[in-house]
């Protein structure tokens, strides 16, 4: 049965539409009014009907460039000009060059307003990247009307060697769009993001079996003992591995932030807001073996007097090679926290209220862990069974 196409033609719809071949829909209301629909996203308002030279259609505009209200204006007036036998566009309303604030423009909005604002300063600077290098250069210059979603799949594309960038650009121009719409510079049903299919994520996660916290153990005495890491750098890498915080928890930790007493860290600014880190009696003894600076409120301090320790990666890349376990990301010892916590019998919900997670989806992508305890649990229970009665 043939698939009836016609509906009530409006911006929500036509921003919904998804094709895999060239399509036309017609509107229910205005007979001869429609949208055709292009594979790569792209969408024009056509008008069609029947003049005394035959039947004649006709483009009257782009999606994006005129809403669909104005569309179907410009629709019924081609209509009654092509039965009339005259020219159904008196001009190439199509071609009209787009008005309305810039791509730019809403860019620089967008980082002011926005991201400069709201955004953590590495989120802010992923942002800003995007703007500057990815965004503006390609759309700057066109008004917001005018990017089409076939211009934002070829910037996907473009990318295509780097996955994540092309998905995290494409999703920092959707959020800006959206942004416009509670602003009022766009239409709503106007982003041009929404069809693009993003490329599948392929997260990597890492967890240390025993033997490799052993290893790892060691490699820490050892660069203790002979160099290759300073003592603030080891510190807050076995800080690290004993509460799941993440890294930039830790190197901007502070000794007003330390609680003994409570057993706690109090974190005022972290990825997810502020929040308590449960300090257990193992991180205790280790802060307080530490050496604090005259003057320095940061536990791990920098180089600089007063500073605190800006990055790991030079530590970490000489402690990882000593333990053997090249390719472990020092994030790994955040999924290893959760690892053991999950081995031990701690629930998904607990295991996310330690690691600070504010929503239980963030902490789910650790639940096949679960079943694979579970699974081991099954397998010693009937092996010890199966000792007994086999």
């Amino acid at each position: 049965m043939r698939e009836d196409r016609r509906r009530t033609v409006s911006n929500r719809m036509v921003a919904a539409l998804e094709v895999d071949r060239d399509t036309v829909f017609w509107d229910r209301e205005l007979k001869g009014f429609g949208v055709r629909v292009y594979p790569g996203g792209g969408k024009v308002y056509v008008a069609q009907a029947r003049g005394p030279k035959g039947p004649k259609r006709v483009t009257v505009g782009r999606h994006g460039v005129v809403n669909a209200d104005e569309a179907r204006q410009r629709a019924a007036l081609a209509i009654a000009r092509v039965k009339a036998g005259e020219n159904p566009v008196a001009e190439p309303l199509a071609l009209k060059p787009a008005k309305g604030p810039t791509v730019a423009a809403l860019a620089e909005r967008y980082l002011e307003k926005h991201v400069a604002a709201r955004c953590k300063p590495n989120t802010a600077k992923t942002a800003r990247m995007a703007v500057h290098r990815h965004i503006v250069p390609a759309f700057g210059n066109l008004a917001l009307t005018a990017v089409e979603p076939r211009q934002v799949t070829a910037l996907h594309q473009r990318l295509s060697d780097r996955p994540a960038m092309a998905n995290m650009v494409v999703s920092r121009l959707s959020h800006m769009y959206t942004l416009a719409e509670g602003w009022g510079l766009v239409a709503e049903g106007v982003n041009p993001c929404r069809s693009v299919a993003k490329y599948p994520s392929r997260r990597r996660e890492r967890f240390l079996t025993d033997a490799e916290f052993e290893r790892l153990s060691r490699a820490l005495d050892d660069a203790e003992a002979r160099g290759g890491a300073s003592a603030g750098a080891i510190a807050a890498i076995r800080l690290l591995m004993l509460t799941g915080c993440r890294k930039n928890e830790i190197l901007r930790l502070r000794w007003q932030d330390v609680d003994p007493a409570a057993g706690e860290l109090t974190l005022a600014d972290t990825k997810t807001g502020p929040r308590a880190v449960p300090l257990p009696p193992s991180a205790v003894k280790l802060l307080a073996g530490l050496e604090r600076e005259p003057g320095n409120p940061w536990v791990i301090p920098g180089r600089k007097a007063g500073t605190h320790m800006r990055d790991l990666d030079g530590a970490w890349q000489t402690v990882r090679t000593r333990a053997k376990l090249d390719g472990l990301h020092i994030h790994d010892l955040r999924h290893s926290y959760a690892s053991r916590a999950l081995a031990l019998g701690e629930s998904l919900p607990m295991i996310g209220k330690l690691l600070g997670h504010r929503r239980i989806e963030t902490t789910a992508r650790y639940a096949h862990l679960a079943r694979d305890s579970v699974h081991e649990a099954a397998a010693e229970i009937a092996e010890s069974i199966a000792a007994d009665i086999l």
